[in-house]
């Protein structure tokens, strides 16, 4: 059951997982509570060896006998973190003891506030901004204590950052860094130079979020829907549920790919169509509201979960999914439709949209969990619908104020009967229509416009009264001089 649930096929749970355990089992003769994960499984793995058999064989009993070791860590209640110890020694290896120290202290001050899902990732970048720029200063100045330090050695480093085809934005984190540290060693009594705080940033480009468009997104969305009605098999049902799912909350719910990775069931609200994000960016818990296709998809998943070590939302193979595999599944979904699509621009799709539809500019920095509202209008500088509209209907009135005002005399034209009073009521309902696009508008004012000139010749005030219309009655003509004004 456990070895289903987590998508793996029948066929083969019976010739390869059930046999390996039963190795395991048959070799050791005890019960599996007490079975030693580690000597016990290996005597399993000899016995398979010693039968030389395929190196391919050979190769896929040994992660049956992983899934094994798995199970019954699950079954005990051992977890399988991953976050992984990061040893610092060997990269700080010439460097000052007294930097070494500060630096260490400094990483666990700030890992106070790192999610234990990115523990192992934020260890590594911190000490990958640090040293570099602490390694340039002691090989090529051989700097050894805070004074020796000079605005030239940091700007040299810069330049040679720039020169290796680093972009600005890289070479501004390694500055943001190391003034972070001098802080930090400032607020503990250290001479710091006053001038290192003083250093700029590169100017960095003022780009804007990509968002997909209402037709890519229909796309992706009918083709996880097809996946899931063309599976054929259990695991292939769950897997495409599972991207589905997925999809719906960072797009519909503007969720981030690590607050996707940590949801937990006690989390979700479904019948409230809520849910609670923790611990997202910045330590900051917020509330995300679920559209009802949201609702479905992960009710559809849910069913089909399977069993974990964890309460965590999202499984894979009886493990808590991680966010690589989110990003490889959210890719693949793009190369099958042609779309270029990445978790974080769903984000950005689902706050465009938002503003688009009317949505509160300050109910968007909510449910995206910006703390400042200038992260949230950079949104509104990507596409905003009402600016879009305002410029259209003003660029309208002032197209229609030149061509009324430097548009060539036309040629004169025959007079116009009363019949020619149809074409004038047809435009002047067509110009009715509220949802009229405004080049569209602009072309009929044109068109009016034409005939209520032909309308005002002095020949038409002797043409008008003579004529009866349609329904055989005399009809009433407004004075050529209340034409213009009233359009």
């Amino acid at each position: 059951h456990w070895l289903l649930s987590g998508g793996a096929s029948p066929p083969v749970v019976r010739i390869l997982y059930i046999p390996m355990a039963g190795h395991v089992l048959g070799l050791n003769l005890k019960p599996h509570a007490q079975l030693d994960l580690d000597a016990d499984l290996t005597k399993a793995f000899a016995y398979i060896q010693a039968k030389q058999l395929s190196a391919e064989w050979t190769d896929m009993c040994r992660n049956a006998l992983a899934k094994f070791r798995r199970f019954l860590r699950h079954e005990r209640g051992l977890v399988e973190s991953k976050v992984q110890s990061y040893v610092a020694e060997p990269h700080t290896a010439g460097l000052p003891d007294w930097l070494v120290r500060e630096l260490t202290r400094f990483q666990h001050l700030r890992q106070a506030n790192w999610r234990p899902a990115r523990l192992e990732e934020n260890i590594r970048t911190f000490w990958s901004h640090q040293l570099r720029l602490w390694r340039w200063l002691c090989d090529q100045y051989g700097v050894t204590i805070l004074a020796e330090i000079k605005r030239a050695h940091i700007l040299a480093y810069l330049d040679q950052r720039l020169t290796a085809g680093y972009t600005a934005k890289s070479v501004n984190q390694d500055l943001r860094a190391f003034q972070a540290f001098l802080r930090f060693l400032q607020e503990n009594e250290y001479p710091v130079p006053q001038v290192l705080f003083r250093l700029r940033g590169l100017p960095e480009p003022d780009s804007l979020p990509r968002f997909l468009t209402d037709a890519e997104v229909r796309l992706l969305s009918a083709d996880l829907a097809q996946r899931v009605a063309q599976a054929a098999l259990p695991h292939q049902r769950r897997d495409a549920l599972l991207d589905q799912a997925t999809f719906y909350l960072m797009w519909q719910g503007g969720l981030r790919l690590g607050e996707v990775e940590e949801l937990r069931l006690v989390d979700l609200n479904l019948a409230a169509r809520q849910l609670t994000v923790r611990r997202g960016k910045g330590q900051h818990d917020r509330t995300v509201y679920l559209a009802d296709s949201a609702v479905q998809a992960l009710q559809a998943y849910l069913a089909v979960r399977g069993v974990g070590p964890t309460d965590h939302v999202f499984l894979y193979r009886n493990q808590p999914v991680c966010r690589d595999l989110l990003h490889s599944r959210i890719q693949a979904v793009g190369l099958r439709t042609g779309v270029k699509v990445y978790p974080h621009r769903l984000r950005h799709t689902c706050a465009t949209q938002l503003l688009n539809a009317g949505c509160r500019i300050t109910s968007i920095q909510k449910l995206l969990g910006h703390r400042r509202l200038d992260s949230t209008l950079i949104y509104a500088r990507v596409h905003d619908q009402t600016v879009a509209d305002d410029y259209f209907a003003a660029m309208t009135r002032v197209e229609q104020r030149l061509a009324l005002g430097s548009q060539p005399a036309e040629p004169a034209h025959e007079p116009v009967n009363v019949t020619n009073l149809t074409p004038l009521l047809t435009l002047v309902d067509q110009l009715a229509v509220p949802t009229l696009e405004p080049t569209t508008r602009l072309v009929l004012v044109q068109q009016l416009r034409r005939l209520l000139t032909q309308a005002g010749t002095p020949s038409d005030a002797t043409a008008l009264p003579n004529a009866r219309s349609a329904n055989g009655h005399e009809p009433v003509v407004a004075p050529t001089t209340c034409l213009t004004p009233a359009l």
